[in-house]
């Protein structure tokens, strides 16, 4: 990094800084906790002569459990693109408003928990709906392990609560997708037969400025075979519009050979409920009483608005332990 000439291309060194950042994310870690059992040798050491420093090792052990315990949950952060920046899209489903709503909430959730863990995150689409929330969103995550964290997000996630936009106060069901898949540089070669792909340019719809909505810079792309889809209007240029559909495009599809292999490799899956797009792995109570439970690892908690507000590692943890335990 310190080489000249090092930030004339600024995609390859941003892509260098964010293999750092992955690799003292484990290493910074693992270092001060090796420090502290150093710590800890020493007290035990010095508390055989003096009961008041021996009364302090159950409190530094227990503080050194718990750091080994992330650390061990952070070690299993050891897939491809674990350490690539994550593409999130969010689209309302099923429950009318209600699902428009929910769905900006999502943003509102992935977004907090970005900012409280030191991640950047950058929108690249966003379609507003006319009456509140959004219809769907794109944007990405970039931080130390960010896809290898966020990809046990994929899947349907399910609201219940007494409806704000229902004047009679009914309890309504509302649902939201969530899609995510890592950002990919041109480094990752995957073949895309122009011939097997449909562009379509439009004009981009919400609130955007005069230019947007008058120009057609909006760009959806279309992988036939596949039948998937990508649609990027928040730049007010269309080729860089077309530039971040391709990304997002091949993010996609890599993911989708990453799913082909993980089902291929491990039988088991058969038997278990779908991991990926498409699949309920969430429920959201906020009526009859409070709760947010995964319904794939079981884990869940009794305060709402603190996972709405971001606090989600739990979580993405438990995703991850539970991945270990059935690919074992």
């Amino acid at each position: 990094m310190s080489g000249a000439g090092f930030w004339d291309n600024q995609d390859h060194a941003q892509n260098v800084v964010s293999r750092l950042k992955s690799f003292n994310s484990v290493l910074k870690p693992f270092d001060v906790l090796t420090a502290e059992v150093s710590d800890l040798d020493l007290l035990l050491e010095m508390g055989a002569e003096d009961s008041e420093l021996a009364a302090e090792a159950p409190d530094k052990l227990t503080e050194i459990e718990s750091m080994l315990a992330k650390l061990e949950t952070a070690s299993l952060l050891n897939a491809p693109y674990d350490s690539n920046a994550a593409i999130i899209t969010i689209n309302a489903r099923d429950g009318g408003t209600d699902a428009n709503d929910w769905a900006e909430m999502l943003f509102r959730m992935y977004t907090s928990w970005a900012k409280a863990n030191g991640y950047d995150f950058e929108i690249l689409d966003w379609q507003a709906n006319e009456e509140a929330g959004i219809n769907s969103t794109s944007f990405v995550v970039r931080g130390a392990m960010a896809y290898g964290y966020l990809k046990g997000e994929a899947g349907i996630h399910r609201l219940v609560r007494i409806s704000p936009f229902n004047s009679e106060g009914k309890r309504q069901t509302s649902f939201a997708a969530v899609d995510v898949t890592p950002e990919v540089d041109d480094s990752i070669k995957i073949d895309i037969r122009p011939d097997d792909v449909r562009e379509d340019t439009m004009r981009a719809s919400g609130a955007g400025g005069q230019h947007v909505n008058k120009t057609s810079s909006a760009i959806r792309l279309t992988h036939i075979p596949t039948n998937t889809v990508v649609y990027c209007q928040n730049e007010r240029s269309q080729h860089k519009n077309r530039a971040l559909a391709w990304k997002m495009l091949r993010a996609r599809l890599i993911r989708l050979e990453e799913e082909k292999r993980e089902l291929a490799m491990v039988e088991k899956y058969k038997n278990l409920a779908k991991v990926g797009f498409g699949s309920q792995i969430r429920n959201y109570f906020l009526h009859p009483d409070q709760r947010v439970k995964d319904s794939r690892t079981g884990y869940q908690v009794g305060n709402f608005h603190q996972v709405l507000n971001g606090d989600i590692q739990g979580f993405l943890d438990a995703f991850l332990r539970w991945r270990m335990k059935t690919d074992e």
